[in-house]
Order: C-alpha cells, then sequence, then structure tokens
C-alpha cells in the first residue's frame, strides 16, 4: 500500500530550490551576453545561431544521461545533490574563462562546457521537487523554483548595465575585446552559482531509494536491472514514455523554439532595429545590448512575480487552461516587439513575455511529473529535455539561412516567427492530458461523468 508523501514547509521548498537561482544566474549572463560576445570577437549575423548550437547539443546528450545516472545514485550526499554540486564546481570555471576568450573558437568551446556544466546541475534538480513533493504541493515546488530562476536572471541580465551606470565601469573596449563590465558580471556570476547551489547541497534533505518505493508503489530498482545495458534501458524506457509526456512534447518543442529565437537576436534585432547600429564596438550598439539585457531582466523580473500567482490561478482553473494562456500572451508580445520604435516602450512587451516564461518554467514540469515513476524521475525529466533542445537545434539551423535568405537579414523577423511559434504551442496544450491535475482529482463524481 502506497504511504502519502507528508507536505514539506515553505521554507524546506526555498531551500530546496535556492539552488536554481545560482544556476539561472550562468543561464542569464548566457542568453543576455553570449551573442554580444560573439559578435565583439568577429561573428556575423547568420554564423551567431550556428555557434549557439552548444547550448541545446549539450542539453540533448547530457541530461537523459545526467538523469539516468542520477536515479540509480545514493551516498552520503543523497541522490540529486551529487550532481548539484559537480555541475556548479565545472559552470563556475566555465563562467571565469569565457569572457576572456581571446578568440572566437575559444569563446564557442567554454559555450559548450558552461551548457553542459549547468545541465549537469539543472535537471537533477526538477527532479528533486518530483522526488519530495506530494501532487498538491508539485505546482507551488515548481513556482518556487521559477522565482528564484526570475530573481536570478534578472540581476544577471542587468549587470553589464548596473555596473556601468551605477559604478561608472566602461561598457566598451577596443575592437576584439570584451568590456569590463561584462567580465566583472560573468565573475560575479561563478561566486553566485556555486554559493547558491551549495546552500541547497547542504540544506535539503532527500527520501532514499527504500522510503520513495514506499511512496510510489513502484518496484525498487533491483541489482540485476541496474547491472543491464544502461542504452538498452533507456531505449527501453523512451518506447514506454507516458501519453503526457509525448503530448507535452509538442507544446515545448514550439515554445522553445520561440524562445531560442528571442534570445539569439534580441540584440541583433534591438540594436539594429531601434539604435541604427550594427558596429559591436561602437557606443551605440553597446547602449543598446545594455538595454537588452535590461529587456531580459524584466521579463525574468516578471516571472518571478508571476511564479507566485500560477499555483493560485491554477487552483481555480487548471494548470494547462493556465499555461495555454499565458502562451499566449507572450507569444502577441514577442512578435509585438517589431512595432515598436522608442526601447522604453520594448518593457511592455517583456511583461507579457514574463508570463509565458514563467509558465513556461513551471506547468510543463507539474504537469509530467505526475504522469512519471520517482524510480525513473531523473531519466524521464532529462528526456523531456529533448523537447526543449531539438527545437532550440532547428532554430539554430534555418533562422540564420531564413532570416538572410528571405529578410535580407533583418533579425526582427526571427522574433515574428518566435511569437507565432508560442501561440501555436498555446492551442496544443488544451490537447494534454493532465492526470493528476488536483483540480481534476478532486471533481466530484457527477461532474467527471458528465465530462
Amino acid at each position: 500500500m502506497k504511504k502519502q508523501k507528508p507536505q514539506l514547509s515553505f521554507w524546506q521548498i526555498w531551500n530546496m530550490s535556492l539552488g536554481f537561482m545560482g544556476i539561472q544566474f550562468g543561464f542569464g549572463l548566457q542568453n543576455a551576453n553570449v551573442s554580444r560576445i560573439f559578435e565583439t570577437l568577429g561573428a556575423s549575423i547568420e554564423q551567431i545561431p550556428i555557434l549557439w548550437l552548444a547550448a541545446p547539443v549539450t542539453g540533448l546528450l547530457v541530461q537523459p544521461i545526467i538523469g539516468y545516472m542520477s536515479d540509480r545514485t545514493w551516498n552520503f550526499l543523497g541522490r540529486r545533490r551529487p550532481y548539484f554540486l559537480i555541475g556548479a564546481v565545472l559552470s563556475s570555471l566555465a563562467l571565469i574563462i569565457m569572457p576572456n576568450s581571446p578568440h572566437l573558437w575559444i569563446a564557442a568551446g567554454m559555450l559548450w562546457m558552461l551548457d553542459a556544466s549547468i545541465n549537469i546541475s539543472m535537471e537533477p534538480f526538477r527532479a528533486l521537487i518530483g522526488d519530495n513533493l506530494p501532487s498538491q504541493q508539485r505546482t507551488q515546488g515548481f513556482a518556487v523554483q521559477t522565482f528564484f530562476i526570475g530573481i536570478g536572471s534578472v540581476v544577471a541580465s542587468s549587470m553589464p548595465y548596473i555596473l556601468t551606470n551605477w559604478f561608472d565601469i566602461a561598457n566598451t573596449a577596443p575592437a576584439g575585446v570584451i568590456p569590463p563590465s561584462v567580465k566583472i558580471s560573468f565573475y560575479a556570476g561563478a561566486a553566485v552559482f556555486f554559493g547558491a547551489v551549495l546552500w541547497t547541497v547542504l540544506k535539503t534533505r532527500e527520501y532514499s531509494p527504500k522510503e520513495l518505493h514506499e511512496f510510489d508503489g513502484t518496484q525498487e530498482i533491483i541489482k540485476e536491472q541496474a547491472a543491464q545495458s544502461g542504452l538498452r534501458t533507456m531505449i527501453n524506457d523512451i518506447k514506454l514514455m507516458p501519453k503526457t509526456m509525448k503530448q507535452l512534447a509538442f507544446v515545448q518543442f514550439f515554445s522553445w523554439f520561440a524562445l531560442f529565437a528571442m534570445w539569439i537576436y534580441t540584440t541583433s534585432a534591438v540594436t539594429s532595429h531601434i539604435y541604427g547600429s550594427a558596429d559591436a564596438s561602437s557606443a551605440l550598439y553597446n547602449e543598446g545590448a545594455d538595454w537588452v539585457g535590461l529587456c531580459f531582466a524584466m521579463y525574468n523580473g516578471i516571472s518571478a512575480l508571476a511564479a507566485f500567482a500560477l499555483p493560485w490561478l491554477a487552483a481555480r482553473s487548471s494548470r494547462k487552461m493556465v499555461h495555454a494562456v499565458c502562451l499566449t500572451i507572450g507569444g502577441i508580445s514577442l512578435a509585438g516587439m517589431a512595432l515598436v520604435e522608442d526601447p522604453a516602450l520594448l518593457m511592455i512587451n517583456m511583461v507579457g513575455i514574463g508570463f509565458a516564461w514563467a509558465s513556461i518554467l513551471c506547468m510543463p514540469y507539474s504537469i509530467l511529473a505526475g504522469s512519471l515513476p520517482s524510480s525513473k524521475m531523473g531519466f524521464f525529466m532529462g528526456v523531456f529535455n529533448f523537447s526543449i533542445v531539438i527545437p532550440q537545434i532547428l532554430a539554430a539551423g534555418v533562422l540564420g539561412y531564413i532570416t538572410q535568405t528571405f529578410f535580407a537579414g533583418n533579425a526582427m523577423t526571427a522574433l515574428i516567427l518566435g511569437g507565432a511559434s508560442m501561440v501555436i504551442a498555446a492551442g496544443l496544450t488544451l490537447f494534454v492530458t493532465d492526470q493528476d491535475d488536483p483540480q481534476e482529482i478532486n471533481k466530484p463524481a457527477a461532474d467527471t461523468a458528465a465530462a
């Protein structure tokens, strides 16, 4: 007979999620500054998407493997926490090295290292929420993660602007040299990443494999199964992935195609469309690039605030309905950037994108976790990452060609395509089966029969 997982206090969930702030600090610096670093080191507009391939490809390879390994790990640090710590150490080193890259190929290599290391830490964090929280607290758990993701990204994205405008640190440098404001931001990111993850490692308790078996009623992984070929086991598990996971994969595909288009093209679109400069060494370009960092801080700040509203909204409608509405708002806001000429007005668009980002970080995982066995939570969360990285690989492969061939290199068209993609994701969300939604489980029998 299955035992019910006990509910955790808010502060236990808080400690369990704090490490994600450090992870997202690293991601925030990456998303807001890597295109700027590439352009500073001589990359052309059509090269940038290919250089960004490092991020999704490493996620495609690393997350399922780390998930599979963490499902089968148990030592003095626990099940997921060893991977938090290893990833934090490697990510911090990459953050220190990247802004000091003397050549474009070194910066591209550091992006591979950074993203692989971030993925080592990040995937087990998703699984930890599924491991430790009962269904009625899961949306809250992912919402708290989303809050920390937002806080980390706000500070990380705005760091170069803050250093330049508050502390008078230069945001320009000779051609081919990364500005001091960007370098110092990456050094700060390394310290925050490691410190936040270490806090979670020291403050969080994990359930043992025996306890998890008592909670979900599944068979523990026995020695004979663990001795099987890991590749064979992973392939068999992929074939048996839950229906909900397959449905969510299509939603994720279109959502993350849109996000990747935004991350790699917003700097180029804003600096050329609004600031009128494509010269990465000019003061006007760097002013625009700093403003993009503030825009990214804005949408992440909105997501941090929206995270607390999502569980309340989901409890009064449904998780998938909230997700569909947020994606629609985000898609319209992203495409609508093409209509903006005053940089200050971009902040309105960022509000809508912030709601979408909050939901993307929370709702799909909250829906998915309820359909997964705890003994394979890490692996399936890693496989679910395929639906995130494959659209990014596609975007990196085709967006550069599309914008150059059909739109004369106009980066703003990539943002319009991204907005349309996010609206498609909203429509697909309505067809997802959320079998573990407390709202569905608690429906009166008459209502369920009528449905």
